[in-house]
């Protein structure tokens, strides 16, 4: 019931994670970044603590594949979960418990990893990374996007979507971009472009002004000059 696309980006450094569900409230549970150290996605049957564990695992000095092991060895229930890392240095890794839902894939790629289940086709975390790699944009932001759009365009998941979020790190712990939809009807994944569109153009700003407020622009607001 779940589809989601980790990253790293080489040139930037940032790190990122995109995911949607039929379950309200998905980027709550699934997305799981630590600027410096990678990204992990625990979805599935979602144990957020694993997430949290192989970031540490990777800060500790694991590689991607021994965080995995790590926090997969002699955990309670771990047949149940669906995990999925990569690091700054653009090694990946995943682990699909003999639990996980229906239908489930999961396709690594460069700094990059794609991975679903409940899906309807096999097929739908290829497209995803496909397309993460075919987009020219300098925005993870608009990267991630492009294959959490792609996915649900190649089929998806097998009942219809009703929450997505995205979250990306750059060089300070705090995230520059935080989106959620938590529950939409017909069009999560659509009401987050146009979130994201609108986040664009303000997001620089935002950031400034938490590096350095004096040389920050206006807000814009009655009262600011």
């Amino acid at each position: 019931m779940t589809f989601s696309l980790i990253a790293h980006d080489p040139t930037s450094g940032a790190v990122g994670m995109v995911v949607t569900s039929s379950s309200p409230c998905v980027a709550a549970r699934c997305i799981h970044l630590r600027s410096g150290v990678g990204a992990a996605a625990s979805q599935n049957v979602t144990d957020p603590q694993l997430g949290q564990k192989l970031l540490d695992a990777l800060e500790n000095g694991s590689t991607p594949e021994e965080a995995i092991q790590k926090v997969t060895n002699g955990t309670p229930h771990i047949e149940y979960r669906q995990l999925t890392v990569v690091d700054t240095r653009g090694r990946t890794a995943h682990f699909s418990g003999a639990g996980t839902l229906g239908t489930h894939n999961v396709v690594e790629g460069e700094h990059a990893v794609a991975a679903g289940n409940l899906l309807s086709t096999v097929t739908v975390p290829e497209a995803m990374m496909r397309a993460f790699n075919e987009c020219s944009s300098d925005f993870l932001e608009e990267k991630l996007l492009a294959g959490i759009r792609a996915g649900l365009d190649a089929g998806g998941e097998e009942g219809p979507v009703h929450s997505v979020g995205i979250k990306v790190l750059e060089e300070y712990p705090w995230a520059v971009t935080d989106l959620r939809v938590d529950w939409h009807e017909t069009d999560p994944i659509g009401a987050l472009e146009e979130l994201w569109e609108q986040w664009k153009t303000e997001k620089a700003a935002y950031k400034t002004r938490a590096v350095d407020p004096t040389d920050a622009p206006s807000y814009g607001v009655p009262g600011d000059e």
